[in-house]
Parts: C-alpha cells; structure tokens; sequence
C-alpha cells in the first residue's frame, strides 16, 4: 500500500524456515528453526561450535531426511569424540529443565574459549570492499529480504563463500561447515556476518579459528568481552564508509 492510500498486488519469494531436528550418533541433540538450504554444512558447523568435534574427520556419515514435521538431520561421529556427546547431552538435559540454573549449568554457558595468539594484519577497507560484493553474494537474501548472511572473506575482503539462514547463527554454522566440508581454512581472512555482534557468533569465530569477525550491527558488551578472552580482532556497526574498531 502507498502512501496515498492506493493498494496493488505484488508477487514476492518468501523465506521458509522449518524445524530441523539433529541426531548424533543415534542421539536426538537439537532442533533448530532453520531455512531447508545446504543443511550438511548447517550439521558440520553446528557440531564444530558445540565442540562435538574438532574437524570434518569427526564426522563419519552425514545425511538429511525430510520428515512430516520438517527435516531430520543425522550425524555420524567417530569413537574418539563420542564421550563429548553424551557429556553434552547430559548437561543439555539439565539447562533444558529449568534454564541455566547453578554453578555447572553456568560453567557450561561460558566456557572457555581458545586463544588466537596471531592478530588480525587486514586493513578497515578489506571490510568495505567485502560489504560492496556482499549484496550480490546473496541470492535468497536478495529474493526474500528475510535472511542473515555469512561471508568468508580475504584478507583484501573478497568474498570467497557465502552461507544464508533465516537465523544468523545458522547461517554462520553453515559457513563454518562448508569451510570444514571443502577442507578451508581462514587463510588470513575474516568472517563478515549481516546481523548484531552477539557473544555466539563471537565464540563461534573463536572456536572456527576465525581471525577477525565483522558484523553490519553493534556487539553486546559479553560479545566484546569474550573476544577480548580470546583474542579475536572485531569490526562492528561496519557500513560502506564507517565502521567501528572496539578498543582493548
């Protein structure tokens, strides 16, 4: 409808989003509302930031089902990380009956992080060369205007590969486990993400091994104090002319 009132009838590409459930192992571990797309690459990645695995090895068998309800996503793991998984299970079970309740629940909220020992060398204008391509590298995101984006990119900000999901952590996960899949690594290059900087995709950098995470939104003040913790280098609030550098 405009703004005199007058109405006509558009036809638009509306975002889907389901519910996708994760097995390990045999194991149901979670359900995410997710958009149906490149869900191995969501399953890689999720598994990598949950710290279920450390790399693509890890995973034995990975494979989806569509079911009545939505989407089965079944994962594999090998022996040598199993005991991770029932750990995890068994702490999810605990946070899941009355949220993150007592000192262990809490532990496991903000566990620590591992620390990046090299720094981000990049300049600013890597990000600002990344964010011109960036509306281009996303088809779903430009059809539907409903989705979250996640880009690797060069150390120059060239776009190397682009994940989208109606949720902003999906879409980092599917990165994430598309650079697992085709055996990439950051290269020196940085991640850029079309949504706030929140203490997750924080961790998620840290965990993916991510040098330097640049998002189009502002941080939380935990999001900047675990990067702080583990050395990751941040660009924040990034736009086509300015952009935000947090400060130690």
């Amino acid at each position: 409808m405009g703004a005199d009132a007058s109405s006509d009838t558009e036809t638009r590409v509306i975002a889907e989003e389901v519910p996708v459930a994760i097995e390990c192992n045999g194991i149901g571990y979670a359900v995410l509302m997710a958009s149906p797309e490149n869900l191995l690459d969501l399953g890689y990645g999720f598994a990598l930031t949950e710290r279920l695995i450390d790399d693509a090895r890890d995973v034995l068998d990975a494979e989806t089902h569509a079911i009545e309800q939505g989407m089965l996503l079944r994962l594999t793991l090998s022996s040598r990380v199993a005991g991770r998984l029932s750990d995890r299970v068994r702490h999810r079970t605990a946070d899941s009956s009355c949220g993150l309740c007592g000192v262990e629940n809490l532990e496991q909220a903000l566990r620590p992080l591992p620390t990046r020992s090299a720094r981000w060398d990049g300049a600013d204008e890597a990000v600002f060369a990344a964010l011109r391509e960036l509306d281009q590298a996303q088809p779903l995101g430009a059809a539907t205007r409903a989705v979250h984006a996640a880009a690797a990119c060069t150390m120059n900000g060239a776009i190397r590969l682009v994940r989208e999901d109606v949720g902003r952590h999906n879409a980092f996960d599917k990165l994430i486990g598309a650079m697992l899949r085709e055996g990439l690594d950051w290269a020196g290059g940085f991640a850029l993400l079309t949504s706030r900087c929140s203490y997750e995709l924080v961790e998620k950098a840290a965990l993916s091994g991510c040098p330097m995470l640049a998002t189009i939104s502002a941080p939380t003040a935990l999001a900047l104090d675990r990067a702080r913790a583990a050395g990751l280098a941040l660009r924040v609030l990034a736009r086509p002319d300015a952009l935000l550098r947090p400060v130690a």
